[in-house]
């Protein structure tokens, strides 16, 4: 989700939120009034991330208005239902270049940019030249374009400098363009027909950025490191990828053993 849409879905959480709790003082807010809030969200037939969605905006009011505007003196506890674990798609090398082979050229060059970057849909398709330093092969993402509403610099490896070197004169603003025109989407007809073209099934362009965290992990880059790199703003959304690499943990694999030392005094013990 951009965070433009995220900006719209939380309004209309707050449009909602304002129905049942607009006639209460802060302080008024216990736990049973949140429970009957959670409850009453759920009943309406949305998703349990959905309500915890309404849940944590109860509870970022709430800790401000304790914290910053010293409004109240206790926050309730604010409990989460219960989500299932996070999808995670990716592609093989394979599979990828099967699928770059069937996309038009202008969302070819978008993919492999993903694909090398890890950045958002909306990134890629809303990415101008003003963001691109080519002498210190990097990007930048402002603020209002991010998903966690912070500026993320974007490092640029040589897959990436590829794409963008032959995008450019192709539109003087834009880096992405078709037929003269900034692309808005990138996930459409054109590629999901070229999915199914590739024979790749239950794949989105979001899971372009899987694909490129997952490759990043299984080719040694350190979880903290990836954390960096994607501009995740927790450690805990990184993790979903960890089961991916076996390298990591390798090294420490033999700490385990048993010590020579340990070893004879076994057998000491046995032969006692």
């Amino acid at each position: 989700m951009s965070h433009k849409k995220s900006i719209e879905t939380d309004k209309v959480h707050l449009i909602w939120l304002d129905q049942h709790l607009g006639q209460l003082m802060l302080d008024d807010i216990n736990k049973t009034i949140l429970e009957q809030i959670k409850t009453g969200k759920k009943a309406t037939g949305v998703s349990n991330a959905t309500v915890n969605r309404v849940m944590s905006i109860i509870r970022a009011i709430l800790n401000r208005a304790k914290n910053e505007w010293e409004w109240i003196d206790n926050v309730p506890n604010v409990r989460m239902l219960p989500e299932p674990n996070s999808r995670v798609r990716w592609l093989t090398a394979e599979e990828a270049q099967k699928l770059l082979a069937e996309l038009p050229s202008h969302l070819e060059a978008m993919a492999r940019f993903a694909l090398a970057t890890g950045l958002r849909e909306a990134n890629v398709t809303g990415l101008m030249w003003s963001q691109i330093d080519r002498g210190r092969e990097c990007a930048w993402i402002h603020p209002e374009q991010a998903k966690a509403g912070k500026a993320i610099a974007v490092s640029l490896n040589r897959e990436a400098l590829e794409v963008l070197d032959k995008q450019r004169g192709q539109h003087s603003q834009y880096v992405f363009s078709y037929k003269g025109e900034p692309v808005k989407k990138a996930g459409g007809k054109a590629w999901r027909n070229a999915l199914s073209r590739a024979g790749i099934a239950d794949f989105t362009w979001h899971d372009l950025r899987h694909t490129w965290a997952s490759w990043h992990v299984m080719n040694g880059t350190p979880l903290n490191v990836l954390k960096e790199l994607g501009a995740w703003a927790d450690y805990d959304t990184v993790l979903k990828y960890a089961h991916l690499s076996s390298d990591r943990l390798k090294r420490h694999a033999g700490n385990s053993k048993i010590a020579p030392n340990v070893t004879n005094l076994l057998q000491y013990k046995n032969l006692a």
